[in-house]
């Protein structure tokens, strides 16, 4: 991979990672804002949503993780190229998911065996 292409990655996952962080700190804020409800009935209404929200921040969790892999394979010069076989990935599938780690094929063998596995 070019370095050009790198730095358009490095770029990219950057910016969703800013934009993840940004996401958390409005969560965050937001938990911290609301008020104590009386009436029982709205108060599991704000729960259920104070529920979902972190579940979000949870998935969100994950995909930073994701990214900060991805940028230290940019660093370490690995990026691009699949865990599994070597091979490299493929531009436009790291378009789709910059966080990619295998190519298609060795994400699909990967993900039979973790069912295979349970």
């Amino acid at each position: 991979m070019s370095p050009r292409q790198l730095a358009f990655f490095r770029a990219r996952l950057c910016a969703e990672r800013d934009a993840l962080v940004a996401s958390a700190k409005d969560t965050t804020d937001t938990l911290q804002k609301d008020e104590a409800i009386a009436d029982p009935s709205d108060r599991a209404t704000q729960e259920e949503g104070h529920t979902l929200e972190l579940r979000v921040r949870d998935r969100e969790r994950k995909q930073l993780h994701r990214i900060d892999e991805a940028i230290a394979r940019i660093d370490d010069g690995s990026y691009g190229y699949c865990a599994d076989t070597g091979e490299p990935i493929g531009i436009a599938r790291l378009l789709a998911r910059p966080t990619a780690n295998f190519t298609l094929v060795a994400q699909e063998r990967h993900e039979m065996r973790k069912k295979m596995l349970g």
